[in-house]
């Protein structure tokens, strides 16, 4: 397995984001993260490549008491975005995302996981912001590290599952509507049916 360079991948997500830990690197599990050659953004193909994610699942920051998670929405595409009211390119990244909720309606969901944030404040930022999607509240950050060998410390980054709930594409830098609504059209348009178990 390729392995990055962790001064290099520091760098780029300083740059691109509020921080990065030294885990950048890919880890053990069902979806193994590898970012090549330093790359910010990866689309995995062909689809029998990518790694499946069981479930991501945690308490409901606008519905405390309740559960959400990624399978909550079976046979859609799911956005996952981490984020914190604290950081500041989630500020502008945010609007972008409920754009993406808007108009992928019933193609794709977006799902935030909220990290190192009070619940106050996070529900602060989504209303002054209009935000109407869910987020796992997730303070502790003990749903993110299902995510075996994921940089937990990258925020704001985005994950991009297909409707197979496999990772499609990883974003560790700020994101718009114009890189995730081409993203979500391919995968929504994707036939699951056509692809022979085991494929690949």
């Amino acid at each position: 397995m390729r392995r990055l360079a962790l001064p290099l991948l520091a760098a780029l997500a300083l740059l691109a984001g509020c921080g990065v830990g030294t885990d950048a690197v890919a880890g053990s599990g069902e979806f193994q993260f590898v970012a090549p050659g330093g790359e910010t953004r990866i689309v995995y193909d062909p689809p029998e490549s990518r790694g499946p994610i069981t479930d991501l699942r945690g308490e409901s920051l606008m519905n405390p008491g309740a559960e959400v998670g990624i399978s909550d929405f079976p046979d859609t595409v799911r956005v996952i975005n981490i984020w914190g009211s604290w950081c500041g390119p989630c500020r502008t990244e945010a609007p972008e995302l409920q754009a993406v909720a808007d108009a992928a309606q019933g193609d794709a969901v977006v799902l935030g996981i909220d990290v190192r944030d009070d619940r106050q404040a996070a529900l602060d930022f989504k209303t002054d912001r209009g935000l109407s999607y869910d987020s796992i509240y997730d303070p502790a950050g003990r749903t993110l590290a299902r995510l075996d060998g994921y940089p937990r410390n990258v925020v704001p980054s985005t994950i991009v599952l297909d409707r197979e709930q496999r990772v499609a594409a990883v974003f560790l830098t700020p994101v718009g509507s114009s890189d995730l609504m081409p993203l979500i059209a391919r995968l929504a348009e994707e036939d699951p049916a056509a692809e022979p178990p085991g494929a690949g």
